[in-house]
């Protein structure tokens, strides 16, 4: 699948633009106008107008002020968040820190009904032990040099596994076979955590599919990713975390999982390969 990470960043960006272009003609102005109007360049008016160069909030304050608009100030900036919200690198998300980013996951996770999860790297947060969390989080503490609060990032992941207790609601988690095959934190982290996925798996709101490792697959790995009923997904990459909201794309995400989800074994099967895992860490 060959979606750019940034799409629906770009789709916000556009209809800003759009909007901002808007207030400029329904004042009158030229873009050459309000550029003098703004005390700017002319190129920068063009260049946020045809969303080549995103605006500041200071910027769309600036715009709203200039074409009479100052009523629409706060919308316009809460579209801009919107939009940069969509794309957020890794630096910029986790520069306060592990725990904060774990936690500002859960208001969405709270409502969300269906969940359906995807992972070629990991076994998914929402079913990891304890000491598989601190294992990886550790491992992204130091890679990526940031503050030291790794018990209570892994503390707020562990908190929010709660909902998989809770209400109606269900999940359907996908993994590679060869997440149970790479180790993270050792081998007694590992058959503690291939032990826990086979417990999970019994949970009557749960499915556990496990696509086993083959020559001969019609449809290769992807990027992990969670959808979120059918409102939302979220794709974890090596440089940030992208939220996709536009129905086409998340549309192609379910898509994908539907057809990852064909080439998954269940239940026995299922289990065959995760002790077959667990067998090979003795």
């Amino acid at each position: 699948m060959a979606v750019s990470p940034s799409s629906s960043a770009q789709q916000a960006r556009l209809a800003l633009a759009r909007r901002l272009t808007d207030l400029c003609r329904d004042a009158c102005l030229t873009g050459a106008e309000l550029a003098d109007r703004c005390g700017w360049s002319r190129s920068k008016s063009s260049r946020i107008m045809n969303a080549r160069t995103p605006p500041s909030a200071d910027d769309i304050r600036t715009w709203c002020r200039a074409c009479g608009a100052e009523e629409q100030t706060e919308d316009l900036i809460a579209s801009l968040r919107t939009a940069e919200g969509m794309w957020v690198a890794w630096r910029r998300m986790e520069r306060s820190g592990l725990a904060r980013a774990q936690q500002a996951r859960l208001p969405l996770y709270e409502r969300t009904r269906r969940f359906r999860s995807y992972s070629s790297w990991l076994v998914p947060g929402m079913i990891q032990t304890r000491s598989y969390t601190t294992a990886a989080l550790r491992a992204i503490q130091r890679r990526r040099g940031l503050v030291d609060d790794v018990a209570e990032a892994v503390t707020a992941r562990m908190e929010r596994q709660r909902v998989l207790h809770e209400g109606d609601r269900r999940f359907a988690f996908l993994v590679e076979e060869s997440v149970l095959r790479s180790g993270i934190g050792g081998a007694d982290v590992m058959t503690g955590q291939l032990e826990h996925l086979t417990a999970v798996a019994s949970r009557p709101n749960v499915s556990l599919g496990v696509v086993p490792l083959r020559p001969d697959r019609e449809r290769w790995p992807v990027e992990g990713f969670w959808i979120y009923d059918a409102a939302q997904v979220n794709v974890e990459l090596v440089s940030g975390y992208l939220t996709i909201t536009q129905p086409s794309e998340v549309a192609m995400y379910a898509d994908t999982f539907e057809e990852l989800a064909q080439l998954a074994v269940y239940g026995t099967q299922a289990r065959a390969l995760i002790e077959a895992a667990a067998e090979q860490l003795q």
